[in-house]
């Protein structure tokens, strides 16, 4: 590259060259400021003309300033840059955390995009850019403040158990110290355990027939068959069907391990019935992907059927399915707790009293019956006594 002539201006140790300016449309003055510190002669460029505004008067500004050590040499200002990124690389951060804590997840899985739409939205800004130590009690409890304002307790839950997972996950790595406090959770009211009457589910079940979407329609009747979740149903993979031993695989169920569940008559029937296409998941997305969301088309049968709208399809169906076991009293809850795929039986235990009714009713039935017999032993017995023209009182009818 040629040296392009230098131009000296009134001011000793300021100069400029001619050059391009950035779009190429007219000529501008680069200047460029000369000077010693700490014995060194530097050289370094001090702005363009019209890009940075830059004069003469202004560039020997720069240059006295550099003189005295004001301002850093452009070679000291890339030294510290430098230095930056080295301390950003050993900095952890929760917004670098949730990169890496990221990498082993199924970016297509439904359950890692509401985590990246809770971090994006509520995390990212506001507490993204601190490490796990140096976060403070205050500063969680600014987003659980603000968040509760316009969200649920549960919503709320979720979006502090992500800080805390990422924060853990930076622990567990040894990527990171852990944080100094245990995050405070909202008070939630997850016992809700939804039913539908028998008129509501056969509202269902017509207007899972009429819909023109079998796939989605076959979701919400395997959820109300099986009780599997929307996840595991979403996962299920045709060689986790086993028709000849008549069970389902269940993967990783809520974070637990993979167990198997009966696959029952019903469920088996629909299976049968259930298009097969070239996709190996059993419930697959229009490109034979796994699916994400079945949102809209199952909303759309819930209010054909005119259920109540705080009623989730599949959800609630899962709830429905382990009520009707329930409140047969032919199910225990241990029993119960396994078809459930519930880790503990502190979840399973929401549904105790509906098995505690069957029961009760089962008893009142055996005193109804015992009761009955001995009313037909009075009367017989009276019968018996009209002929002989006794008396026989009932107390000695049951002592007999």
């Amino acid at each position: 590259m040629a040296i392009k002539e230098r131009f000296k201006t009134d001011y000793p140790g300021v100069f400029y060259i001619i050059g391009q300016s950035h779009d190429k449309k007219r000529e501008e003055k680069i200047y460029y400021i000369r000077f010693r510190r700490d014995g060194k002669e530097t050289e370094e460029k001090a702005g363009r003309q019209f890009l940075d505004n830059m004069t003469p008067a202004r560039a020997n500004t720069l240059r006295s300033e550099k003189i005295k050590g004001a301002k850093l040499t452009n070679q000291g200002k890339r030294a510290e840059i430098e230095a930056q990124k080295e301390a950003d690389a050993s900095r952890w951060t929760v917004a670098r955390l949730w990169e890496r804590y990221q990498e082993g997840k199924p970016r297509n899985y439904a359950a890692h995009q509401s985590d990246v739409s809770r971090f994006n939205k509520y995390l990212k800004d506001s507490i993204g850019d601190k490490e796990p130590k140096d976060i403070l009690p205050l500063d969680v409890d600014r987003i659980r403040i603000k968040l509760l304002k316009t969200k649920s307790p549960q919503t709320v839950k979720h979006i502090l158990g992500l800080l805390k997972r990422t924060c853990n996950f930076g622990f567990n790595k040894m990527l990171c110290p852990a944080l100094s406090f245990r995050i405070e959770m909202p008070d939630v009211d997850n016992k809700k355990t939804e039913d539908l009457s028998k008129d509501e589910l056969q509202r269902l079940l017509k207007a899972i027939a009429a819909d023109d979407n079998k796939l989605v329609g076959n979701m919400m009747l395997m959820a109300l068959y099986t009780g599997m979740r929307r996840g595991e149903m979403f996962k299920l993979l045709w060689t986790d069907v086993d028709f000849e031993r008549g069970f389902i695989l269940i993967r990783d169920p809520k974070g637990g391990k993979s167990q198997s569940i009966p696959l029952n008559d019903a469920a088996r029937q629909l299976l049968v019935n259930h298009e097969k296409t070239a996709s190996k998941y059993v419930f697959p997305s229009k490109n034979g992907d796994l699916l994400v969301d079945i949102k809209k088309s199952a909303n759309r049968i819930k209010k054909t059927a005119g259920l109540p709208k705080d009623f989730r399809p599949l959800h609630g169906l899962r709830h429905t399915y382990a009520s009707m076991l329930a409140s047969s009293g032919k199910v225990d809850i241990y029993t119960l707790q396994k078809l459930m795929t519930h880790k503990t039986p502190i979840m399973t235990q929401r549904y105790a009293h509906l098995r505690d009714d069957a029961l009760r009713q089962a008893a009142d039935l055996a005193g109804g019956i015992i009761s009955e017999a001995m009313n037909q032993e009075q009367r017989s017995q009276e019968r018996i006594g009209k002929q002989h023209g006794q008396v026989v009182p009932m107390q000695a009818v049951a002592t007999k």
